[in-house]
């Protein structure tokens, strides 16, 4: 796959580092077979980016410092990270490698970019949910370079923000392991029987495809688009990288081979074109691997032999007089090399720079391009050498050049003392606190005995005033089209009305929500105690721990500032801006949500954050969490209930078993709270 990238003209290339990447699954490289694979790329004029983006827990630590020395040490050029813990580890352990925010951040507004550049990242990877115009408002912001993925599979939920795999198969997404479960059967088909399985695939998004777009990304400021490709074939990543070169040089490309080589019965340009219906969906065919089947022999000759892309510029020296010649070939870069020719030169019959010149232009199978010739002949005059000997002498002289070009430069790196970070106190009950839908769904005669109230922001003009001094005003995941300006203006005007803070769940919230007192969130993903003490030294007060942390994992973290955890919810497995019920209807007959049947006749309930297609849609675990009777082995300060559609009734009933420590009255589950992680 990398040789096939490289060879067919990619200027940079991603991969992952056994251990700590976003695809476990994909065929990784060691740090030996890293150092190799960048002596390769740099050899070529190719970057490597190497991800480290996935959550880690403390345990993980130690031998996360390990791989930021393994990819310093490679001399790679920059490191992809989402949790602040990486991003922390790169910049001290080596602050020479460029840090790029994973797009598994959820950064998707110029707030987020802005907060990103203050955190130390050197690029920023959008999510790939937003339109042309978002992206160009943010690169018009982002004081540091900004990427977006351009082609290749879409996953359903916002990166980062998806849980599905985690709880359906026990496979976190978040940690680089996802089984995939949204391609399987999901289906919003109305009148299903009670129980009947679905059949259709309503999660199942096409791929993305914005090659004929291109242009139009880097008008729009766009510095890097990269090709998710990693579970593809070698012939894929040629078909594609080829393709975006040529529109890139303004030339027509292959677009039939760009479909055939993979597409689930087509692409989709949905967000970037504010097309978010139906037509954003599909699932692979038996056609389309056929297709694929066909077209991959004319792929594979895509990368036969590699491109020529770097300039070498030759100069040759000497002649009859000097009883030699000397061939130096060197690059852009500032290498050197020279070679000297084994025979004596004759006296040339005629000018002989013209077949000194197609020899040396001989640069195929290699790299390089020649650039230009420089004559430096004698006074004897440069004279005849037989075309075999140019020849070997090109040969020689790329062979070394190549050779200097792949010269391993690692970075330069700091010893550092991980911090021994405090354990959480184990055997107490925590505080009790709970989240509700809106202001209804909060049983008065509960207020009193709750430590906070957690609420929508849009639901804060309702809160009554006796409620505030305990109410957190919890800001969205996900702030897409104008919805981070209205957030903005809301935290402004509802500054001095008397709430008790804003829960920040994405990192724009920390600029927007300045002057509050703030408390981290869901969407942060919190799994261990240096991303916790980072956080906490941006200002949080309080955070809620990643529902995929097991208890144990949980104990490592105290910050200083209380950690809270879920006792109770329907978890939200899948936050996405596509909506899987436009598969069946239009946003003009919804009422704000509606069920999707998975394969074993279970209905998912999907709400909808703005009814009438500008929201964002939240899939939930039929089965809730809770942990009831369990409380005093949460080693958390708080314990939070979190009410989604539950009724009012409902929400009570629940929150008096919680307050008794009685068991659940229904079918329930423990999440992944006792799993070893």
């Amino acid at each position: 796959m990398l040789g096939a990238a490289v060879f067919s003209g990619a200027d940079a290339v991603y991969l992952g580092l056994t251990g700590f990447n976003a695809r476990r699954t994909a065929g990784n490289f060691t740090p030996e077979e890293l150092q190799e694979a960048v002596s390769f790329c740099h050899a070529r004029g190719v970057k490597v980016h190497v991800t480290l983006n996935t959550l880690v827990y403390d345990r993980e630590l130690a031998g996360l410092a390990d791989a930021v020395r393994a990819v310093a040490a490679a001399g790679a050029d920059a490191v992809i990270a989402d949790d602040l813990a990486t991003a922390q580890l790169v910049k001290s352990i080596a602050p020479t490698l460029y840090l790029h925010g994973s797009t598994q951040m959820s950064v998707h507004t110029p707030e987020g970019a802005k907060e990103l550049a203050a955190l130390g990242y050197d690029r920023v990877i959008l999510a790939r949910e937003l339109s042309l115009e978002e992206i160009r408002a943010v690169c018009e912001a982002s004081p540091i370079e900004v990427e977006v993925f351009v082609h290749g599979a879409l996953c359903m939920g916002v990166s980062g923000q998806c849980m599905m795999s985690a709880f359906l198969g026990g496979r976190s997404g978040n940690r680089g392991a996802c089984a995939g479960p949204c391609r399987l059967p999901f289906d919003a088909s109305p009148n299903l029987r009670p129980g009947q399985p679905g059949r259709a695939c309503h999660l199942s998004l096409k791929d993305m495809d914005y090659i004929p777009h291109l242009r139009e990304l880097m008008d729009a400021g766009v510095a890097s688009v990269k090709i998710e490709g990693r579970l593809r074939t070698p012939e894929y990543a040629a078909a594609v990288v080829t393709a975006c070169r040529a529109v890139c040089a303004g030339q027509p490309y292959d677009e039939k081979l760009v479909r055939d080589i993979f597409s689930r019965s087509g692409f989709t340009d949905g967000y970037l074109t504010n097309r978010n219906d139906g037509k954003m969906f599909g699932v692979r065919t038996e056609a389309d691997a056929e297709a694929t089947r066909a077209a991959t022999p004319k792929a594979r000759e895509l990368f036969r032999r590699e491109l020529q892309r770097v300039p070498v510029r030759y100069t040759v020296s000497g002649g009859v007089e000097d009883g030699g010649i000397k061939l130096t070939a060197a690059d852009a870069d500032g290498h050197k090399v020279s070679v000297y020719s084994a025979d004596e030169p004759q006296p040339a019959q005629k000018d002989p720079l013209p077949g000194v010149e197609r020899a040396l232009g001989k640069t195929g199978g290699t790299p390089f391009v020649m650039a230009g010739l420089t004559a430096e002949a004698g006074e004897g005059g440069l004279g005849f050498l037989p075309g075999s000997v140019w020849n070997e002498m090109r040969r020689e002289a790329l062979d070394k050049l190549l050779e200097k070009r792949s010269e391993v430069r690692p970075h330069a790196t700091q010893d550092i003392t991980l911090p021994a970070y405090p354990a959480h106190t184990v055997g107490q009950v925590p505080a009790l606190a709970a989240r509700f839908a809106n202001a209804a769904q909060c049983p008065a005669d509960a207020v009193e005995k709750l430590q906070y109230l957690i609420f929508p922001i849009a639901a804060a003009e309702s809160i009554p005033a006796a409620w505030r001094g305990k109410t957190l005003l919890e800001l969205p995941r996900v702030m897409f089209g104008k919805l981070e300006q209205k957030t903005a203006a809301r935290l402004d005007a509802l500054q001095d009305a008397g709430f008790a803070g804003a829960v920040v769940n994405n990192p724009a919230q920390l600029r927007l929500a300045d002057g509050w007192t703030l408390y981290g969130g869901l969407g942060l993903n919190v799994t261990n105690p240096m991303s916790a003490a980072r956080y906490a030294a941006l200002g949080m007060q309080g955070m809620l721990l990643q529902p995929e942390t097991a208890l144990t994992a949980m104990t490592a973290i105290a910050p200083g500032v209380p950690t809270a955890a879920l006792c109770y919810g329907h978890l939200p497995l899948m936050l996405t801006r596509a909506c899987p019920l436009r598969n069946v209807r239009d946003c003009g007959k919804c009422q704000g949500g509606g069920t999707l049947r998975d394969r074993k006749g279970r209905d998912f309930t999907v709400t909808c954050s703005a009814p009438g297609g500008a929201g964002v849609r939240t899939v939930y675990n039929p089965v809730p969490l809770y942990m009831g009777e369990r409380l005093r082995e949460m080693p958390v300060d708080v314990a939070i209930a979190a009410f989604t559609t539950e009724t009012p009734a409902r929400a009570a009933q629940i929150l008096a078993m919680l307050l008794d420590a009685r068991p659940f009255d229904n079918e329930f589950t423990r999440g992944l709270y006792y799993t070893n992680n």
